[in-house]
């Protein structure tokens, strides 16, 4: 699985001019699943997000986790995180894990990280435009690939 996490004061994602998820400050996350992905790495991915310190602490250095400032995520899919562009200038998606597979992925890890805090999602599978303000830049690529069967 790969994630593209962004630290963020606002971010939004709309579908066909709808908002359908908004935060304030808190970690944007795109989340995309490949073929060989399953559930066993989902506990790891939420703990990572809510634990990863990226937002400033009283001396301005970055120490502090979402859960620490009382953050949200925004967890929108992204199957693209899986794009290979190694040949030709065409991605090839054939790493992605099929949408049926990756749904169910995406609402469990949805549902995990609700324990631990708010989360507002983007809408699976639709064309979503996402609005964000980065705070800082801040950009995190996580990524755990799948054990080997």
């Amino acid at each position: 699985m790969r994630a593209v996490v962004q630290r963020v004061s606002r971010a939004a994602v709309r579908v066909d001019g709808e908002t359908v998820g908004e935060i304030g400050a808190g970690l944007l996350v795109l989340v995309g699943f490949g073929e060989a992905d399953g559930a066993e790495a989902l506990g790891w991915l939420a703990d990572k997000l809510w634990g990863l310190r990226v937002f400033r602490d009283d001396e301005d250095r970055m120490n502090l986790s979402a859960a620490a400032i009382d953050g949200e995520l925004l967890i929108v899919s992204q199957f693209t995180l899986y794009g290979d562009v190694r040949k030709g200038r065409r991605p090839s998606f054939v790493a992605a894990a099929k949408p049926e597979v990756a749904e169910v992925l995406y609402d469990q890890l949805v549902e995990i990280c609700r324990r631990s805090g708010p989360v507002r999602t983007g809408r699976f599978g639709a064309m979503m435009e996402v609005e964000l303000v980065n705070d800082g830049p801040v950009t995190i690529l996580i990524e755990r690939e799948a054990p080997l069967a």
